[in-house]
């Protein structure tokens, strides 16, 4: 019975709950626009070929962790691995990673905020915005015991919802608005969709919720990233399917055009939920990269970690979907090419012996798409 209770509940369910949560976050909202611009089959080709090789990005992160008596973040292993240099480049890319993807949470989470409360309580968005963070801030600062059961919560409650939203769209869905292809925006979908899937800071600290084991971290990740993958193609589905050439940035106010202003609320509240577990969850793990890498005080690491996206929004950095694009091209993709440099070394300073071959090809997809987006004319409209 016990064994049935780690790993079917306990801290095997609330670990799968933090990763799963702190990956379907804000980068779901803007796949059905982009859907709409490049094509749904396009979509279905870059989840299928993302979402593997993310699994193995990640498991390779995994494999360094459980391996290395350092408590560290990526940061922490480009150091002990590649040297101090890459270390602290390291640092200035994951860091700038984290601070993106908690900007886009920010942007995006205080409007659905202002679009679900502001209509009974009056206030304009800037209050809920610092009303969203606010409160975001306090659960990262009490820790991951407060988060994991805010997660697992959270995760539980926003797939209800989603239950719900699909029911009342499916009767309005056109299977003609998924037949659509434009080869202009074929460089569009790479960012959003690696940032969609990408949980990759969160790996360190499943391990410590896991103890290291290795089966259970394998098995949270590659099945917590495959099922998002799904979820995210079901939920394109249903919005493009319904909204088609109305499908808007929000994904929510184009869906309500066709099936009813009605509906907008169920997806404000959908809206709120996934974008502040991965706020709360993804804040925590840039803390913590503060605080073990740069040796940093907790409460320093906090105030860093929570302000500097904050401080981005205010510079008026406001435009979440080309923010999660190039923070996932540019940012995740190299943080994606480091990591697989630091598994490399991990594994002749291991076994002593090379490196398998693969792992240059699989750094240069990271790179050429790295360069594909920076020269492509992405626009969002």
């Amino acid at each position: 019975m016990k064994i049935i209770h780690n790993w079917c509940g306990g801290e095997f369910l609330e670990a799968s709950a933090v990763f799963v949560g702190t990956i379907i976050g804000v980068g779901i909202f803007g796949l059905p626009y982009i859907a709409s611009k490049a094509g749904f089959g396009i979509m279905i080709v870059y989840f299928f070929v993302l979402t593997i090789l993310v699994i193995v990005i990640h498991l390779l992160l995994a494999e360094v962790s459980r391996n290395t008596d350092k408590i560290a973040r990526i940061p922490g292993y480009a150091e002990e691995y590649l040297g101090k240099g890459w270390g602290k480049f390291s640092l200035i890319v994951s860091s700038s990673g984290l601070i993106g993807a908690l900007l886009a949470y920010i942007i995006l989470g205080g409007k659905f905020l202002t679009w679900y409360f502001a209509p009974y309580f009056g206030g304009g968005e800037l209050v809920y915005t610092l009303l969203y963070f606010a409160f975001g801030s306090y659960l990262i600062y009490k820790g991951i015991k407060g988060i994991a059961k805010t997660e697992l919560i959270m995760v539980l409650t926003f797939m209800l919802v989603l239950l719900l939203f699909f029911s009342r769209g499916l009767p309005f869905l056109r299977l003609e608005n998924l037949f659509t292809f434009d080869p202009h925006y074929l460089v569009l979908p790479y960012g959003a969709v690696l940032f969609s899937l990408w949980g990759l800071s969160l790996v360190p600290q499943v391990k410590e919720m896991t103890g290291g084991e290795k089966k259970k971290l394998r098995l949270i990740i590659s099945s917590g990233i495959a099922l998002t993958g799904i979820f995210y193609i079901l939920f394109i589905l249903i919005i493009l399917g319904v909204s088609g050439p109305k499908t808007s940035l929000d994904a929510f106010s184009g869906f309500a055009l066709t099936v009813g202003d009605k509906i907008a609320p169920l997806g404000f509240v959908f809206g709120i939920l996934t974008t502040f577990t991965s706020f709360i969850a993804l804040g925590l793990s840039l803390k913590k990269t503060f605080q073990y890498d740069l040796k940093m005080t907790e409460k320093a690491s906090w105030f860093i970690a929570c302000f500097s996206p904050l401080l981005l929004y205010f510079l008026g950095n406001k435009n979440f979907l080309e923010v999660i694009s190039l923070t996932g091209a540019v940012m995740l993709g190299i943080e994606a090419i480091i990591v697989i440099f630091i598994y490399k070394k991990f594994f002749e300073k291991k076994f002593q012996k090379k490196a398998p071959l693969w792992i240059y090809p699989l750094a240069s997809f990271f790179l050429i798409g790295l360069i594909s987006y920076i020269f492509s004319p992405i626009l969002f409209k």
